[in-house]
């Protein structure tokens, strides 16, 4: 059974937990995880990139020259994509680049990612975790005592957004904040520590247990 070690909000080790075997103690299939980023990856494109064809570029309705005698390669527009300031050629164009993944792969996937770095000890548990006020420093010495910061990119799960804690986190680089029943597999790849709240891991197992 996958084990983590649990802390206090200090950043001080207070004993360790049993991991639910139903979120991190799964066959891990690396092939669904990297299905699973790449289309999360893809469906953050907008998609809205454009270029200008030879019938789009402003101008060239006249010959530049005649066909003969000039001694220069023949030439019909100068809107020709040969021609500086013509038109593209096969340049890209506004797509959808949204891949779908059901609801069982991508669940696969998170139980998949989050067995392999319970395997590798990158899983915290926090025993709770509440600010009072917006406090940076605070939360960073927090997750520097945990040695999960600053040299480490840091997950945060939590069960519920709090204000306070948002905006105690949002301004240190390297460091995200997910809620339980929102965190992706993406998360879990991107981070090297994922910190878990006591709430957040309990929220979690209610939702992607079964």
């Amino acid at each position: 059974m996958a084990k983590a070690n649990v802390y206090e909000q200090d950043g001080k080790q207070a004993g360790s937990v049993d991991l639910p075997k139903s979120l991190f103690d799964v066959e891990v299939n690396e092939f669904v995880v990297h299905e699973v980023v790449i289309a999360y990856l893809a469906n953050q494109r907008q998609g809205t990139v454009n270029t200008k064809e030879r019938s789009d570029v402003r101008g060239g309705g006249k010959k530049p020259w005649r066909q003969k005698g000039t001694g220069r390669a023949r030439a019909g527009t100068i809107r020709s994509p040969l021609w500086r300031g013509g038109g593209t050629t096969f340049g890209p164009h506004p797509r959808d680049h949204r891949l779908k993944v059901n609801k069982q792969t991508k669940r696969l996937a998170l139980k998949s990612s989050l067995t392999a770095r319970a395997a590798d000890g990158d899983i915290m548990v926090l025993k709770a975790m509440s600010f009072d006020a917006p406090k940076t420093s605070a939360f960073a010495s927090m997750l520097r005592t945990m040695e999960a910061y600053p040299r480490k990119k840091a997950l945060v799960v939590v069960d519920k957004a709090d204000d306070a804690m948002l905006k105690s986190a949002r301004n240190i680089a390297g460091v995200r904040v997910a809620l339980a029943n929102e965190v992706t597999t993406y998360d879990i790849v991107w981070a090297d520590k994922i910190v878990l709240t006591s709430a957040a891991l309990q929220r979690m197992e209610e939702v992607y247990a079964s």
